[in-house]
């Protein structure tokens, strides 16, 4: 513990409190504009994926790897991240990935099929960078209200996955562009949160400054080499707790992408009018933000999070339950409960890093080890469930295991919520 603190750089809060760069507001503005952008991409595709596949004629399993391929990046891209944040910055970094998502946001609507799916990757890989960064810097920057920092955080991010979901076939209409044109729009919102976070990069350029000058340089605060009590970046990986971090968040990822991907068919194969299902699926998003806004707050509060993390595998075995049992009459119900569970799992997911850790340098690292077994687990739940069901001819065997990985979550949350540090 002591070596790790003594390489923290004692310069940067007396810069902090010389500039106005170092405002919690610009800062907070900067991390809700950065979160906007990291679900938008994603979520803005499903409305318009039907006239992606005419347009490139693809099958329905190339189309599904328009939102695997962004999942499965996701999970190759974190581990690298920590070695990025000790080389440039954090701050740097975070600014390079917004502007890289940007990028391949509009690599993805050029006329070519190749640049779609390549389009997919470097979202992916931008997205991941993104997610690992993250809660490295609320930890160093809000240390006393780092859940509630990160309630703020997740709920940004499926905000903005609702805005683009919601507008994607609007946009499509109002700029006459069909949907190249409306996916390609969200590259603006990257450019609008990279401007925010500018001041961000050039304080960290001032606080680097001081550093030097009162010491030798050292190393990055968010993605150090070393861990509370000598805990290497390899070493943790050999931490049950770690692991069971990573379980929690990819099964709970994998119950989240498995419904993004089949609510809609799986009710409308029930006999659901199909415009009626895309309703439910709407408003199963919508309270996604509730869940991921209230549950790392309440996280905060307590010094285990067993508790709540079981509630929400609860929760979800529940929604799950009611699209097993009585998939129509029972689809409002399910998708109150699903919003609920899914945003509030991923918020606590995100809580379990800033509160597990002691340091932005631990929470860096199970960072990029949680959401680099988290999203690779996630990739495999909506081809999986697709299989499955082309197996058995329903939905039944699919909804039954997912019933299953509830329970595996429950565990690994109880788990989780243990009142440790990495």
């Amino acid at each position: 513990m002591s070596v790790t603190r003594a390489q923290q750089p004692v310069a940067i809060p007396t810069v902090r409190t010389r500039t106005k760069l170092a405002h919690p507001a610009l800062f907070l503005t900067g991390i809700v504009l950065v979160a906007l952008n990291m679900r938008a991409c994603l979520a803005a595709v499903a409305p318009v994926l039907g006239e992606i596949q005419q347009t490139f004629h693809l099958s329905a399993t190339a189309s599904g790897l328009i939102t695997t391929v962004p999942a499965l990046f996701q999970g190759v891209g974190a581990p690298l991240t920590p070695r990025l944040t000790r080389r440039f910055g954090t701050e740097r970094v975070v600014l390079g990935a917004v502007l890289t998502l940007g990028a391949g946001v509009l690599l993805r609507v050029l006329p070519s099929a190749l640049a779609l799916y390549l389009g997919c990757v470097v979202i992916g890989v931008a997205i991941a960078v993104l997610n690992v960064s993250m809660p490295g810097l609320v930890k160093r920057e809000f240390p006393a209200r780092a859940a509630a920092a990160t309630g703020l955080y997740s709920t940004a991010t499926l905000v903005g996955a609702t805005m683009a979901a919601a507008s994607s076939v609007p946009l499509e209409r109002a700029l006459g562009g069909g949907w190249q044109a409306s996916l390609g729009a969200w590259s603006l919102l990257a450019v609008v949160a990279a401007l925010a976070w500018l001041p961000q990069v050039l304080r960290q350029r001032q606080a680097a400054g001081a550093a030097a000058a009162a010491r030798p340089a050292a190393p990055d605060t968010t993605a150090g080499p070393a861990a509370p009590g000598g805990r290497t970046a390899d070493g943790i990986w050999r931490s049950p707790l770690a692991w069971q971090i990573s379980a929690f968040m990819g099964i709970s990822s994998l119950l989240v992408y498995v419904l993004v991907a089949w609510l809609p068919t799986i009710l409308a194969d029930h006999g659901m009018d199909r415009g009626e299902a895309g309703l439910v699926f709407a408003f199963s998003n919508l309270l996604q933000v509730v869940g991921a806004f209230l549950v790392p707050l309440l996280a905060g509060r307590m010094t285990r999070q067993r508790g709540l993390a079981v509630a929400m595998a609860a929760l979800n075995a529940a929604g799950i339950a009611l699209l097993l049992l009585a998939p129509v009459p029972g689809a409002w119900a399910a998708a109150a409960v699903l919003g609920v569970a899914q945003g509030g799992s991923f918020g606590l997911a995100l809580a379990f890093i800033v509160l597990r850790t002691d340091t932005p340098a631990g929470a860096a690292r199970l960072g990029g080890m949680s959401q680099a077994v988290g999203y690779l687990v996630a990739a495999s739940g909506p081809v999986g469930a697709g299989a499955l069901h082309q197996l058995t001819g329903g939905w039944t065997v699919p909804l039954a295991l997912m019933l299953v990985l509830a329970g595996a979550a429950a565990v690994a949350g109880w788990g989780a919520g243990r009142n440790r540090t990495l």
